[in-house]
């Protein structure tokens, strides 16, 4: 019985019916040259027939102990595939709107806790004649770089390659267990906390140091109230929309800057406008989480469970000019960046925890009124596919993220880049961020200003 990381139970310990705590993805799929209109029908039969399951996808949770919440896993030896794997159809007249509108429906409930925590809908009926696959896993079993590469591992560059697994197959064979650490692996260790542990206060010292005496470092709880900051409900929206990948390039270029900061550049002109458009733009700027991936290269594949830190970037809302808002972007990330590079791993998690430690007393009544946000929202931009892919001949069209919302985090925004294009994936609660899908053509808009202002 595996027993669960702290970082993945404590997932399941804030869900609630107002908090889904999964992360899913959207994915728009071109049907095969001679594909028939039972196509789908046979490709789920085919899937359902695999019977090869990687070990995390047959996870489920152990029982609760007692106040303490879920700590282990144990495995499904009974995994009803056919409760997992859904096939759906769009209402007419099939538009992409009916398909968004959907997946706000299945991103908004809750996972069954009694069996493992996935489920895949195959969906069909877009007026085009493509096919849409709509994914959802527990944030527990693996953060959104993990089903991001889980999907490339099941992907082929290959048009023609037929062999591609079930979205819960593997191409790899199933890793041997890890023997037992002995006694002086334990030692080995207990010795490396210890010292990363005493390294510690200098490191406290040193964001200090950058924070208040430099003012280079933006703060937890230092971002105005908005809007997007309020208690929500469980209803979610969803938009997506990809761009081409050569335009950001373009203005990183020009700029002498980052494609991820002409990216939250990108976020700051569409946020700006949009709150405009609400009458609700604060005087002071907007400050975003931006997730930080603290995996190394020799990580498998693979990879599961949690491993995310979180930096906190000025989105410099406030200025008008597109330029100077990118400089200010630039700016913050470079300082952020800097900083967590002279930091160890432990020192990044700690740190990380400092900046998202305030949504913990989120669910305490009042709080989220009554405080100001450690940050605005969410903007995270995942790497995904490199060039072209395919799934058993069907062309792969979109990748488009889901993530997750919490009481005063209204609205994320996480994107992934896919051959070339990047794809925009938009997360709101449907009550507090109304004309959610009006911020597609706000990003719109920024990237053309951006453009327009470096060139």
């Amino acid at each position: 019985m595996p027993m669960m990381p702290v970082t993945d139970s404590m997932f399941l310990l804030v869900e609630t019916r107002e908090h889904p705590m999964h992360v899913g993805g959207l994915q728009l799929f071109t049907k095969p040259d001679g594909a028939g209109d039972d196509y789908l029908a046979k490709l789920r039969h085919d899937m359902l027939e695999n019977t090869e399951v990687r070990s995390l996808f047959r996870r489920r949770l152990a029982k609760p102990v007692n106040s303490l919440g879920y700590l282990a896993w144990v495995e499904d030896n009974d995994l009803d595939l056919h409760y997992h794997f859904r096939h759906s159809a769009l209402p007419q007249p099939g538009r992409v709107r009916e398909l968004l509108e959907l997946t706000s429906r299945w991103h908004s409930t809750l996972l069954d806790r009694h069996r493992p925590l996935w489920e895949i809908h195959l969906v069909e009926g877009l007026n085009d004649d493509r096919f849409a696959m709509y994914s959802k896993v527990h944030h527990a079993v693996m953060d959104g770089v993990s089903a991001l590469r889980h999907l490339q591992g099941i992907l082929s560059d290959d048009p023609s390659a037929t062999d591609c697994p079930a979205p819960w197959g593997s191409r790899s064979p199933q890793r041997p267990r890890r023997p037992r650490p002995g006694p002086f692996d334990l030692l080995r260790t207990a010795r490396r906390t210890t010292e990363q542990l005493a390294g510690l206060a200098p490191a406290a010292v040193r964001v200090a140091n950058e924070a208040f005496r430099e003012h280079r470092l933006t703060l937890p709880m230092q971002a105005p109230r908005t809007m997007l900051n309020v208690p929500i409900g469980g209803a979610r929206r969803f938009a997506a929309q990809s761009w081409p990948l050569d335009r950001v390039r373009g203005v990183a270029s020009a700029a002498g800057v980052s494609r991820n900061d002409v990216v939250l550049a990108m976020c700051a002109g569409a946020l700006r406008d949009y709150l405009i458009e609400q009458r609700a733009l604060p005087d002071a700027p907007l400050v975003a989480m931006v997730p930080v991936s603290l995996r190394t290269r020799s990580d498998g594949g693979e990879a599961s469970g949690n491993q995310i830190g979180a930096m906190l970037c000025n989105l410099g809302t406030d200025r008008t000019d597109p330029a100077a808002r990118l400089a200010v972007i630039a700016r913050s990330m470079r300082d952020g960046k800097r900083l967590f590079k002279d930091l160890t791993p432990l020192q990044v998690l700690l740190l990380s925890a400092l900046n998202v430690a305030p949504l913990g007393a989120s669910p305490v009544p009042g709080f989220v009124n009554n405080t100001r946000p450690p940050f605005n929202v969410v903007i995270s931009n995942v790497p995904g596919p490199r060039k072209q892919m395919y799934w058993n001949g069907a062309k792969l069209d979109g990748v488009y993220p889901a993530s997750v919302l919490l009481d005063g985090q209204a609205l994320n925004i996480t994107l992934t880049s896919n051959g070339d294009n990047l794809d925009f994936g938009i997360t709101g609660c449907r009550r507090s961020v109304p004309h959610l899908q009006r911020l597609l053509t706000h990003l719109d808009t920024a990237l053309a200003e951006l453009e327009y202002a470096t060139r």
